[in-house]
């Protein structure tokens, strides 16, 4: 089992961006001290939903700061990024630190990022199955040409290889994993072998059947049976260990709410759609039933039933749900100290 922290850098109200970006930073440093095994790292703009506009950076950041812990973007949007600069990025992050570095891509949504990015709509509905190609070229081939309805280019050379000796003497290019929420993008990472991240809102029994359809569209693809078999997909998920019944529930749902509807009531989609926003109160009771939370037997078996019912080993959990630094650094101690040994 191999636990690691979800950071969306999330600006609580009566906070501002520095506060949440310095307790981020602190949960990552913590997170390593615990003895956990990732660090995941989430992107957003114009928004308080979480105040990092860019995963790569605060990876680099996070990379320069320990010394044992994988750290990895959940994800980079790619709509909003050039495949080829994101690709250098993360081949520059991989190589320096040894192979830490794992790079998490998705679509995002259909926000006015698209807009101010000049990604456009068509960048968000139509375009990443181009953009996520052109970005696994660049990490695995020594030359690379644009030839996309999006990304125009003649060959030019990749440097740094993604794929160049690290000082352990592998040769491989960074982890690249796919944040999916429907069927088509999920059989898009399948047909390229990529694992997939897979959201918090998401139960065991709507994840089994997303792991259930990668495999099937692996298998059909091609892909090879250790590829299959193999695949380290993520599962997000909320963690808040306290003691006593229900305590844990009790702080998180006095905090999140107000940091939801904060947050999310500030997304602002480029076309004018009209968005579904879900009841931050129902939404963080809904969390609270699905994850780890509460006392740390509680979260240790919720967490190795997930493992049970969808095969998926390795977990993103979000830990500053209570918005305050000093709880949060406890609370990633608590689940180092006191889940992960229940889980071994």
């Amino acid at each position: 089992m191999r636990i690691g922290t979800f950071v969306l850098a999330a600006q609580f109200p009566g906070q501002g961006p520095g506060e949440a970006l310095h307790r981020a930073v602190r949960s990552a440093e913590a997170a390593e001290e615990s003895g956990l095994d990732s660090v995941w790292l989430a992107e957003h703009h114009f928004v308080p939903y979480g105040v990092c506009p860019s995963a790569t950076t605060l990876a680099a950041l996070l990379l320069g700061r320990t010394r044992r812990i994988r750290v990895g973007t959940a994800v980079s949007v790619l709509p909003n990024h050039h495949p080829v600069a994101l690709a250098e990025q993360a081949a520059l992050l991989h190589l320096t630190s040894g192979g830490r570095f794992s790079l998490g891509v998705g679509r995002g949504g259909p926000w006015v990022d698209l807009e101010v990015f000049g990604g456009g709509l068509d960048a968000y509905e139509n375009g990443f199955p181009e953009s996520l190609g052109l970005l696994l070229d660049w990490l695995r081939e020594p030359r690379v040409a644009g030839r996309g309805e999006r990304f125009g280019f003649r060959e030019v050379a990749v440097v740094p290889r993604a794929d160049e000796l690290l000082a352990d003497g592998s040769a491989q290019g960074p982890e690249v994993i796919v944040a999916c929420t429907s069927p088509k993008t999920v059989r898009l990472a399948a047909g390229r072998g990529l694992p997939m991240l897979l959201g918090m809102h998401c139960g065991d029994e709507e994840k089994a059947e997303m792991v259930a359809l990668w495999r099937t569209a692996a298998r059909e693809a091609g892909q090879p049976p250790e590829v299959v078999e193999g695949a380290a997909h993520v599962s997000a998920g909320v963690a808040q260990i306290e003691d006593g019944p229900g305590a844990a529930t009790e702080t998180l749902v006095k905090t999140m709410p107000g940091w939801l509807r904060q947050g999310l009531d500030a997304h602002v989609t480029v076309d004018g759609r009209h968005r579904v926003m879900r009841d931050p109160v129902a939404y963080t009771e809904l969390l609270c039933g699905l994850h780890p939370v509460g006392p740390p037997r509680l979260a240790a078996d919720r967490l190795a039933a997930t493992a049970e019912r969808t095969g998926i080993t390795r977990f993103a959990l979000l830990v500053e749900g209570s918005g305050d630094l000093a709880a949060t650094e406890e609370n990633v101690r608590r689940l180092g100290a006191e889940v992960l040994p229940l889980l071994t």
